[in-house]
């Protein structure tokens, strides 16, 4: 009986200690805060630049001291300031009898030569000798005064090309020319057919073209977008003076008949001939350029089929016009776009291809006509888009994901391969943690500052061989850890499947006690062609900082389906079945780390994201009401057959259908139509219990605000409760006020359902918002 009446007090104090949990919105503007102070300028990971393809580069290192900027010669192992900034500034001062404070002196470097840089300061531009130290005005060479915006010249500025009124005109160089007379190229252009960029073919004058010059020679080529069957989507702006405005524009969804079709153009400005090439392979086709040959004769497209599991590498022939193709390359269920590279070395006599044919992406080299000569990379690892290329020792370089045993498999490892040989690698970067690499022009030095979310960023110099020669600045961290920033934690769980390893990223209140009992919140993006679970020290993590510090556990962790860097299976787990397939995860993550941790509260569970992760927090409440007690479904695209067709029909399929159609004149023929469908979020509405937050920008024309209306309509006819947030004039980003106001709603709605907290004062944030 004793024991009974210790296990109720027990049960009866966790539950009015939580009655009685506050949030910390105090706490939490502190950490917003960091964002704002002089911490939020310091340099974490160093951005060099090589001068004039040396070895040497230049960089800026900002810490609590100030800015300076540094020269680094690696051969010779030798740092020293590019500038004495008390010096320099003297002498600007000199110059324009102003003051300047050397301690917070940022500029922009340019250098002209290897010892000269050009900087711009209070209107005017200056150059500086490293060497004699000799300061002077820069005088510009005399330029034309006509806008240069539009100014598209050849290779030997015989001819310019330009657009008006959607079609393509040429004249002659306006310097060199005695015949500078408008000649109209291209006749057929229009609206949703053009030549101009975006919306200037509807304005009078000349503009800037579409048309692309080759290396060598007076032929261009360009690539046309014909949207003019595309189905029109729309959305209001409401602020709009003096009444709302309606804004149109192109939308293909997923299954639309009518898509953008491409069509390619070559011409030549001495003949002023125009001619357009048949690139067609598949109907509704996706065509891009991917290279041009430096002699002007050839020219490299890449073909797409509308189901995504076929593509080629083709090479037009600008004299001829024929069109051969090179790389045929099939792949299920779809080709990944994301990490896609192709190089052309020695101008197209070779070419460089990755890809995931064998379930892993990885390299082929190809010859001039398309013939395998060697798979360079292979193996149960990822290979990323190439870094560079050392043409001369015939290598290349990039990150490999997944290779070294122990390490996190999204952690950035750099990585050198032999292009003659299978398999030659050379690991560069062996310390547990992401890379941020730039490589001199030479290939013998490169920078490289690494970290992980929990290890604070090293800037270091390595040669050739990965060998650490030079170790740059440190960053300056001090105040950031007296204001009581925290790193957040890595951790590494199971998927539902109980095999695959997952890993992820909690943040926890810097007053954090291990005693107490935590609400956990789970911050969610599904991918599927990246997953946003940081990897790399930073002290902007967007909301998830700040978001813990009002009483909760909050994670972010990837989910299978979600990420490309990681093999063809685990980012094609999704695939035919957008809705539900990271919610299982997701719900066995958080169940793990409850077991895991004590202090987590597996019976008040939140959930929240943007976008994806917006579709993925509704389907999460509505498919597991009794296990996540709040959401919050920012910009969700709750129906995917109203969205983004390249989205959709590349990532959870599209099948290709014939069919037999009649004419007008009752004649039969062959037709191919498309066909796709999406689980929506709608369907799920009847399971819902409550606790969700749906949020959208009126504006936004990437996830049209319609997603949200049918999903709270869906609610509605299902008798359910729930809150709805509609920020005026936002698109699919946030902005302004209106972020700061959609975040504490977001605080307000966790800590009322999770917290019980229901105390916020509205008015109060609205008034720090604007004294801020």
């Amino acid at each position: 009986m004793n024991r009974i009446i210790i296990l109720l007090g027990f049960i009866a104090f966790h539950i009015t200690s939580f009655a009685q949990q506050k949030a910390d919105y105090e706490l939490a503007e502190r950490m917003r805060e960091i964002t704002r102070s002089p911490i939020a300028k310091n340099t974490l990971i160093i951005r060099p630049t090589f001068v004039k393809g040396s070895d040497c580069f230049y960089y800026s290192f900002q810490t609590e001291e100030g800015k300076k900027y540094y020269w680094v010669d690696p051969k010779r192992k030798e740092k020293r300031l590019l500038f004495d900034n008390a010096e320099l500034v003297s002498k600007v001062s000199e110059m324009t009898r102003k003051p300047y404070n050397h301690r917070n002196f940022d500029i922009e470097v340019k250098f002209l030569d290897e010892e000269t840089f050009k900087f711009y300061l209070d209107r005017q531009d200056y150059t500086y000798n490293i060497r004699t130290k000799e300061l002077k005005l820069w005088k510009a060479k005399k330029q034309f005064t006509s806008d240069p915006y539009w100014m598209y010249y050849s290779a030997d500025s015989a001819y310019m090309l330009f657009a008006k009124r959607h079609n393509l005109y040429l004249v002659g160089n306006l310097a060199k020319s005695k015949d500078t007379t408008e000649v109209q190229l291209t006749f057929d252009g229009e609206k949703n057919y053009s030549l101009n960029r975006e919306d200037e073919g509807e304005l009078d004058g000349r503009f800037l073209c579409e048309a692309k010059w080759f290396k060598r020679g007076n032929k261009f080529y360009a690539l046309r977008e014909d949207s003019r069957k595309v189905n029109d989507m729309w959305v209001v702006d409401v602020l709009a003076e003096p009444r709302p405005k309606l804004e149109t524009y192109k939308y293909e969804m997923a299954g639309d008949k009518h898509i953008i079709q491409y069509s390619l153009i070559i011409g030549d400005a001495d003949t002023r001939q125009v001619r357009e090439i048949d690139i067609n392979r598949w109907p509704d086709q996706y065509v891009d350029v991917v290279y041009s040959s430096n002699d002007g004769k050839r020219l490299y497209l890449q073909r797409y089929k509308r189901t995504w599991d076929e593509a080629d590498i083709c090479m037009v022939n600008v004299e001829t016009g024929e069109v051969k193709s090179l790389i045929h390359e099939k792949n299920k269920p779809y080709l990944d776009y994301q990490m896609r590279s192709i190089t052309f070395l020695n101008d197209g006599n070779e070419i460089l291809f990755r890809s995931e044919r064998s379930g892993w992406g990885h390299y082929y080299l190809y010859d001039k006509d398309g013939n395998l000569k060697n798979q360079v990379t292979s193996g149960a690892w990822v290979t990323s888009p190439l870094l560079q290329v050392d043409t001369v020792r015939r290598q290349i370089y990039f990150y490999g994901y997944g290779r070294k045993e122990g390490v996190d498999p999204y952690y950035y490892i750099l990585y050198r391969a032999d292009l003659d040989k299978e398999n030659a690698l050379t690991c560069l970067t062996p310390e547990n943690a992401t890379h941020n690499i730039t490589l001199s022009p030479s290939c013998d030095y490169y920078v490289d500052g690494y970290s992980r979310v929990d290890m604070e960023p090293k800037n270091v110099v390595r040669n050739r061989k990965g060998k650490i020669i030079m170790t740059l600045e440190d960053p300056d961290l001090d105040r950031l850890y007296e204001m009581g920033w925290r790193v957040p934690e890595r951790f590494s769980v199971k998927a539902a499947d109980g095999v695959t390893d997952l890993y992820g990223v909690m943040w926890k209140p810097a007053d954090f006690d291990s005693t107490k009992l935590y609400p956990i919140i789970s911050c969610v993006y599904p991918g599927p062609f990246f997953e946003y679970v940081p990897t790399r020290f930073t002290i902007n993590d967007e909301l998830n900082t700040r978001l813990a510090q009002l009483g909760f556990i909050v994670i972010t962790v990837g989910h299978r389906g979600c990420s490309p860097m990681r093999g063809k299976y685990y980012h094609t787990f999704g695939y035919g079945n957008q809705r539900d397939y990271p919610l299982a995860d997701d719900k066995y993550v958080i169940e793990q780390l409850a077991d895991r941790y004590s202090f987590i509260n597996r019976k008040k569970v939140g959930i929240y994201g943007h976008s994806g992760g917006g579709f993925m927090a509704a389907a999460a409440i509505c498919t597991y009401p009794d296990f996540y007690s709040a959401a919050v479904a920012s910009a969700g695209n709750h129906d995917n057959n109203m969205y983004n067709k390249g989205w959709v029909e590349i990532h959870y399929g599209v099948q290709e259908r014939k069919i037999m159609v009649k004419d007008t004149l009752g004649d039969e023929h062959e037709e191919i139509t498309y066909y796709t469908s999406s689980k929506t979020n709608m369907d799920l509405a009847k399971n819902y219990k409550g606790g969700l937050l749906l949020v959208t920008g009126d504006m936004d024309n990437t996830v049209h605000p319609a997603h949200t209306m049918k999903m709270a309509d869906a609610l509605i006819k299902a008798g359910k409760d729930f809150d709805m947030l509609v920020l005026p004039g936002n698109r699919h980003g946030y902005r302004g006020m209106a972020e700061y106001f959609y975040e504490r709603k977001l605080w307000h709605h966790f800590a009322r359902l999770l917290l019980g907290d229901s105390s916020a004062d509205y008015q109060t944030d609205l008034d720090y918002f604007m004294k801020r």
